[in-house]
C-alpha cells in the first residue's frame, strides 16, 4: 500500500495505491511517521518577556501567542495598572492568546520599575497624567512593538488596559491611533487633550458605577466628548461596582474605593469579547 498526502487549507489529505516493492513499503511507513509525528504537534502558548525601547528609555512588555496559528491574527495590547507591568497583566495576555490572539503587555514606566506602595505608584503615574504628550508616545511605543511580531495582522488591533491602563488606551485612540477599537476597564476618563476629534476607532467603555475616583462629572465630559466627536462609543455601567472591580488583589470592601466585583469582571470580560466579534468580524 503506497500513501500520498498533501496538506491543504490547515487540513491533511491521504490517497492509497497499491504497489509491490519493498521500498514502497518502506516509504510509506516513512510518511505515516511524519504524519504522526505533525499531528503530536500539540497547540502551545508561548510567552516571554520582550525588551524594547522609546526613544533612550528601556522598557520591558510581555507577549503571549499561540505556537502553531498559521494565519495572521488579531494583536491586542494590553495596558498595566499604576503599579506598573504584573503578574495580574500578563495572566489577562494569556487569556487572550488562548483566544487566539497575539496579546502585547506593554510597559509604560520602564524596565525594572514597578511600584510596590501607592504613593510610589501614583507619583509614577503622575509623570504620565501630566505630560499628555510622553503618555501617547509611550503607549504608542508599545503598539509598534506589537505590530513587529510575525503573526500579527497590523490592520487589526485594538488595545485594553485596566484603570491607569485603561486612561492609558483612550490617549492612545486620542492620538488618532489607526487601529480598530480600545477597551477601557475602571479607567480615567478625563484627559488634558480631549481629542475626540481624532478618534478613527471604536471605544469600548467598561465602568463602575459608583466609582469614587472616577466621578459622574467625569462620565459626562466624557460621553460630551465622544459625542462632539461623533465617535462610535459603548459606555457599559455595573451596578455596585467601584474602581479596580476586574482586579482580585484588589480585595472584598467596597467602602475601600476600590474592590474586586465578581459579576462586573466577568461582564465586562464577556462585553470585550463581543466587541472584538464586532471589530474584527470574528
Amino acid at each position: 500500500m503506497h500513501l500520498n498526502c498533501h496538506f491543504k487549507k490547515g487540513i491533511f489529505y491521504f490517497k492509497f495505491r497499491k504497489i509491490k516493492t519493498g521500498a514502497g513499503m518502506k516509504f510509506t511507513i516513512f510518511l505515516l511517521l511524519i504524519f504522526i509525528t505533525v499531528m503530536n504537534v500539540r497547540s502551545e502558548i508561548i510567552t516571554k518577556d520582550v525588551d524594547y525601547y522609546d526613544g533612550s528609555t528601556l522598557l520591558q512588555g510581555y507577549l503571549a501567542y499561540d505556537n502553531i496559528k498559521s494565519s495572521l491574527s488579531p494583536g491586542i495590547l494590553i495596558v498595566h495598572q499604576w503599579k506598573g507591568l504584573t503578574d495580574y497583566e500578563k495572566m489577562r495576555a494569556r487569556m487572550l492568546a488562548e483566544m487566539g490572539y497575539v496579546a502585547f503587555a506593554a510597559d509604560i514606566y520602564g524596565k525594572g520599575v514597578r511600584p510596590s506602595f501607592s504613593e510610589e505608584a501614583g507619583k509614577e503615574a503622575g509623570k504620565y497624567y501630566s505630560d499628555v504628550n510622553l503618555f501617547r508616545e509611550r503607549v504608542t511605543a508599545g503598539l509598534n512593538e506589537l505590530k513587529k511580531h510575525i503573526s500579527v495582522d497590523p490592520g487589526q488591533i485594538a488595545a485594553i488596559g485596566y484603570c491607569f491602563g485603561g486612561g492609558a488606551v483612550l490617549e492612545l485612540a486620542r492620538s488618532g491611533a489607526d487601529i480598530k477599537g480600545v477597551v477601557s476597564f475602571h479607567g480615567s476618563l478625563k484627559s488634558p487633550d480631549p481629542g475626540a476629534g481624532k478618534i478613527k476607532c471604536k471605544i469600548s467603555v467598561q465602568h463602575g458605577a459608583v466609582d469614587p475616583y472616577v466621578t459622574e462629572e467625569d462620565v459626562i465630559a466624557f460621553k460630551k466628548e465622544m459625542e462632539d466627536g461623533k465617535v462610535d462609543y459603548i459606555l457599559t455601567e455595573y451596578s455596585g461596582a467601584v474602581h479596580a472591580f476586574t482586579m482580585e488583589n484588589a480585595g472584598n470592601d467596597p467602602s475601600t474605593g476600590a474592590s474586586y466585583n465578581k459579576n462586573a469582571d466577568k461582564r465586562s470580560w464577556e462585553a470585550m469579547k463581543s466587541f472584538f466579534g464586532e471589530i474584527f468580524n470574528r
